[in-house]
């Protein structure tokens, strides 16, 4: 069955919550998380997303709006929220909000927000269509709209990469 033929899924359907904990190994010599080990957790949390609403396997094409905005301590708890934002025919952008959580209060900060372009691809790891995002809410048409506007900048920017002016 062709993925046009499948009707869209929710926003909603795609939503994923994960947790870590931030132990010795993942910290540097500050305390604090290395960026490249919350990157990987921000991409795991995307991909799920992704793979949830194409119904299929899906690669990182894009990270980006990605701020560190506090730093996360050790021994904290890391919540991380993925969701997809945008469906174009082959990719999606997926938003992801990590927060902080302080185990003895259980305060949550948001620490981190990234956007990640996900591709999905067959078995031969060819792009393959998705099926359409269903905006049930205003805020999945806003998240729609904010992401449509991001898509377009990112596609600039990647012509002028590969165009040798980037």
């Amino acid at each position: 069955m062709e993925s046009s033929d499948v009707p869209p899924f929710s926003a909603r359907a795609s939503r994923v919550e994960t947790a870590q904990i931030v132990l010795p190994g993942s910290t540097n010599a500050h305390g604090t998380i290395f960026g490249g080990i919350l990157m990987q957790w921000i991409d795991v949390a995307a991909a799920i997303a992704a793979a949830r609403h194409a119904r299929a396997a899906v690669v990182t094409a894009s990270m980006d709006r990605l701020h560190f905005l506090r730093p996360v301590r050790l021994g904290a708890v890391v919540i991380l929220q993925a969701q997809v934002n945008f469906v174009a025919h082959t990719s999606m952008e997926v938003g992801v909000r990590v927060l902080s959580e302080d185990v003895q209060t259980r305060e949550r900060v948001q620490a981190t927000r990234a956007y990640l372009t996900m591709v999905a691809v067959d078995h031969q790891g060819r792009p393959q269509t998705v099926p359409g995002l269903e905006l049930e809410s205003d805020d999945d048409r806003r998240r729609f709209a904010a992401a449509e506007r991001r898509r377009a900048v990112r596609l600039d920017e990647r012509r002028a990469i590969e165009s040798g002016h980037g």
